[in-house]
């Protein structure tokens, strides 16, 4: 009975390990060839133009983070021989858009979208639940990496929600982030990884407010306002998946990305955005409703949503 029970926490870990074997082992002939050429793209077909347009159109309020990604992206993508995989960090409060812009880079970097077999997703609260379980989860985290490089070194990692990953877990992936040229005989280099986190919005949160406050517009806002503050909030907090993490004290993130706080105006586009994808009309009545039905900080200006536009999809049928 014990030795059963023991299993099924791994159960996410060895699944994931399972659909590496079954999307092709990676010590198949194509796969080392993939893993030492340079020449190898797989499913990697940017569209820079689209996704430039897609971010202006749909991801609302976000300027600061939709330049620095567009800009990042591009320069990685147009290097034909970077020294680097492309490391980004998505910081921002709730609903803010970092989990929407890391969907609409993965619909315009590969051809098959979230179906591609390169592109690989991962959730702490699916894959790695049990902190007594850590190191099992390392040794496999590390596998699998390595073993989707090996298969094509233009693969993209997301790991979402990394404030409640369990601390020290994601160091195992170090050695994947830096400037070398092979790891584990795995030409990585062209990799892409991205980290979503909550960790520091509440920081971004405030420092958007002191600078409104000074009326200072939060599209004027840049990354060296919020940058410092994010990597200590994120850094020195032992309940996140960064505390003391060597992905921090080594630089190893290319591109630290803020979302900041929506506004009441934002909202309302969210709501136009949300009904025209369902294909609906969107009266001003209807619009000025649901934006009011949401709550906003601080309590006595009410300036910044206090939940992005997290919950707009789900208010709207309550004023239609």
């Amino acid at each position: 009975m014990g030795r059963g029970g023991a299993v099924l926490p791994l159960l996410p870990a060895l699944l994931l390990l399972l659909g590496s074997v079954r999307s092709g082992a990676p010590w198949e002939l194509s796969s080392w060839h993939c893993s030492i050429s340079a020449s190898c793209e797989c499913d990697f077909r940017p569209d820079l133009p689209g996704l430039e347009c897609d971010l202006a159109l749909s991801l609302v309020g976000q300027l600061l983070a939709r330049q620095l990604v567009v800009k990042g992206v591009r320069e990685f993508v147009q290097n034909p021989a970077p020294v680097k995989p492309l490391v980004m960090s998505f910081h921002g409060w709730t609903g803010t858009g970092k989990t929407y812009m890391s969907s609409l880079l993965i619909s315009h970097l590969f051809q098959a979208g979230h179906l591609s077999p390169y592109v690989h997703q991962f959730s702490p609260v699916v894959h790695f639940p049990h902190a007594e379980h850590v190191e099992q989860y390392k040794k496999d985290l590390k596998s699998w990496i390595h073993g989707n490089l090996t298969r094509c070194g233009r693969s993209l990692f997301v790991f979402d929600e990394m404030d409640k990953m369990h601390p020290g877990l994601i160091d195992v992936i170090i050695p994947f982030l830096g400037a070398s040229w092979v790891v584990y005989g795995t030409n990585y280099r062209k990799a892409i990884f991205i980290f979503i986190s909550n960790a520091g919005g509440e920081q971004i949160n405030q420092m958007t407010l002191d600078l409104w406050r000074i009326r200072k517009d939060r599209e004027e806002i840049v990354l060296q306002d919020l940058e410092a503050s994010i990597l200590e909030a994120v850094f020195e907090n032992p309940q996140n998946g960064f505390w003391k993490s060597g992905i921090i004290e080594e630089h190893l993130i290319d591109l630290l990305v803020p979302f900041l706080p929506l506004k009441k105006h934002h909202v309302k586009q969210c709501v136009v955005n949300e009904m025209a994808s369902r294909g609906l009309q969107a009266p001003p009545d209807v619009v000025q409703a649901v934006a009011e039905s949401v709550t906003y900080f601080p309590e006595e200006e009410k300036v910044f949503s206090s939940t992005g536009c997290k919950t707009v999809a789900s208010r709207i049928p309550f004023f239609l």
